[in-house]
């Protein structure tokens, strides 16, 4: 959600503020705009795109420092005038925000007695104003962004500029990513490390409550009771190439290509023939601490969520523990009993969603065990937790999830076999599952083989205004899951349940203009699936079945057939259809694939 890139150097601000916003596109947004210093600001801001502020930039726009944003609407509609950056009275100071000041409406009634006048309806402008008021009495900007920010109650990550001090910019974090970029004699700051692998691959993460003065020549941290920090810059993996769509019409069809090398990355020096265990350095588990847990609770929003549900199947199969997911969204504001014996898995892409940032920062204050299963390397989630996975699935750029879940649930694979080897899982079953591991990436090329035939489906079933998509026991995430892709860019209307739930009122709805998504996969609960279908037919209802073996064409109109793995691994395989289905069905209604209405690709807000 929202965007910020940052530019000190000696080259011209604007182009590289522009560049890094289209890199940060996919985040989500509604208005763009941009500042450069050069006797005086200069500033441009406009409701749609970043294009449409690049076409409204002069020529002549120079100046060496800068800052830019993406704006994603919370206080105030989509207008130029409500767009970022936001300048105090005097045209001096320029801040760029993301995040929520939650106690905007105060500071505002203050300033306001005291003669401010606002231009926007947003919460960021206090900041300006704010700032403003300081600098006045102090020869230092960090400093009076330092107390301005002491008045402030919310959540951000902010860059500030000031036109009197041209060689600096001063960036801070609360709750909202932001990332340093080291160059040569030019320094970078962005809300996602996309907006500057381009120009630099060194970066520092700031921690909460921490700041950054950046100089061309360099920069220093320090916290907001002036305590200076120490910042080891990391170097990223990822490079500019990582964000293009390498031919495809759009980057959710290259990510669900590439799949097959993404499964393979994830499991790349994890699985131990001799003993048939997954090696995962990255736990920080003893063997001892391992078998003391006595349950895992796994926590995550959206699809990291159902990929948490596949994996809490995949623990109490492999491992006998119990096992559940939760969304971090309501995990954290219920008071949670956090229990000694329970280990906790995060799960999140970027590593920066805040609800399930804010349920981590949650459990380690109530003693949990923690551990992440993230995207991003030096994530604020990595950071946070006892120790994790990394998924090495590479940049996801699309804000629908495809690869980032997939290696998600492989992860949870790795970590349920460990487990289960530590516990009492036989060497036959560890060397089965591991077996069919290594399956999976030739197993995944398979179905992407079948794109044509799933295509010719979805434009079949787009124009109905509503599925229904059903499984049982391993099927029901995979049926959560295909729903969500498919509401979510297609925006088409659907609902999951379970298959057994159906009697119990959904059943109501079916009928010839609600279709239903059937998983049915070749398990021990197929003939009570195939049961279920019976049901549906028999009240009118169109069955598009997926499973492992052609359908019996009195229970269902259409199918895909997927290739079999072993039973517990069957739900990874059955969720790639749905995710070409839900790609050609958005493409068929014309659907901003990679970029859906009202959806940001890392929520880092509430």
């Amino acid at each position: 959600m929202c965007g910020i890139v940052a530019y000190v150097g000696p080259k011209d601000a604007a182009p590289i503020l522009l560049e890094g916003l289209q890199r940060l596109e996919y985040r989500g947004y509604d208005s763009a705009g941009l500042a450069v210093v050069n006797r005086g600001l200069k500033t441009r801001k406009v409701k749609g795109r970043v294009a449409d502020l690049a076409s409204a930039v002069p020529a002549r726009f120079k100046g060496g420092i800068g800052i830019g944003h993406t704006r994603w609407a919370t206080h105030g509609v989509p207008s130029d005038l409500n767009a970022h950056p936001h300048l105090d009275a005097a045209e001096r100071i320029a801040v760029v925000h993301n995040g929520i000041i939650e106690n905007a409406d105060e500071l505002r009634a203050k300033l306001t007695a005291d003669g401010v006048d606002f231009a926007s309806e947003t919460d960021s402008e206090v900041l300006a104003h704010l700032i403003s008021r300081t600098v006045k009495d102090t020869d230092s900007l960090e400093e009076a962004v330092r107390t301005a920010l002491k008045l402030v109650v919310g959540t951000y990550g902010i860059a500030v500029v000031d036109a009197e001090r041209s060689g600096e910019v001063v960036v801070a974090r609360n709750g909202s990513p932001i990332v340093l970029g080291i160059g040569e004699k030019e320094m970078f700051a962005a809300s996602d490390v996309a907006a500057l692998v381009r120009y630099t691959r060194q970066v520092v993460h700031l921690e909460d409550g921490e700041l950054a003065v950046l100089r061309a020549d360099g920069f220093h941290t320090f916290t907001m009771d002036a305590r200076e920090t120490a910042k080891v810059p990391l170097t990223v993996d990822w490079d500019a190439g990582h964000y293009d769509t390498g031919g495809y019409e759009h980057y959710l069809l290259k990510e669900i290509s590439e799949q097959p090398d993404t499964v393979a990355r994830t499991l790349r020096g994890r699985i131990d023939d001799r003993f048939h265990i997954a090696h995962l350095g990255g736990l920080n588990l003893t063997p001892h601490e391992t078998r003391a847990f006595r349950r895992v609770k796994i926590i995550g929003c959206g699809s990291a969520y159902y990929s948490g549900q596949i994996g809490a199947q995949l623990i109490e199969e492999l491992a006998r523990i119990p096992a559940d997911a939760e969304p971090a969204s309501e995990f954290r504001y219920r008071n949670p009993v956090v229990e000694h014996d329970t280990l906790y898995v995060a799960i999140s892409q970027s590593g920066e969603t805040y609800d399930t940032l804010a349920a981590v920062q949650e459990l380690k204050r109530k003693g949990g065990r923690v551990l992440g299963i993230v995207n991003t390397v030096g994530s604020a989630i990595a950071r946070e937790c006892d120790g994790g996975v990394y998924l090495h699935a590479g940049p996801e750029v699309s804000v629908a999830s495809t690869k980032a879940f997939t290696s998600t649930a492989v992860s949870f694979a790795l970590l349920a076999l460990h487990f289960g080897r530590v516990h009492d899982l036989s060497p036959a079953d560890g060397r089965r599952i591991c077996e069919a591991l290594r399956l999976l990436p030739g197993q995944i090329a398979q179905i992407l083989e079948l794109e044509p035939r799933i295509a010719e489906l979805a434009r079949k079933y787009a124009d109905h205004p509503s599925m229904m998509f059903v499984g049982r026991v391993r099927g029901y995430p995979v049926a959560r899951e295909g729903a969500q892709k498919l509401k979510e860019i297609s925006y088409v209307h659907a609902e999951a349940y379970p298959a057994s739930e159906l009697k119990h009122g959904p059943l109501a709805l079916i009928g010839p203009d609600m279709p239903t998504v059937a998983i049915v996969p070749d398990d021990e609960l197929l003939d009570k699936n195939l049961t279920t279908l019976g049901e549906i037919r028999a009240r009118g209802g169109r069955v598009l079945m997926v499973g492992h073996r052609e359908a019996d064409p009195r229970l269902a109109d259409d199918c895909i057939v997927v290739p079999k793995s072993e039973v517990e691994l069957d739900p990874i395989l059955l969720t790639l259809p749905l995710q070409l289905f839900a790609y050609h069905a958005a493409v068929a209604l014309g659907r901003d694939v990679d970029k859906p209405r009202n959806l940001a690709k890392s929520v880092t807000v509430e």
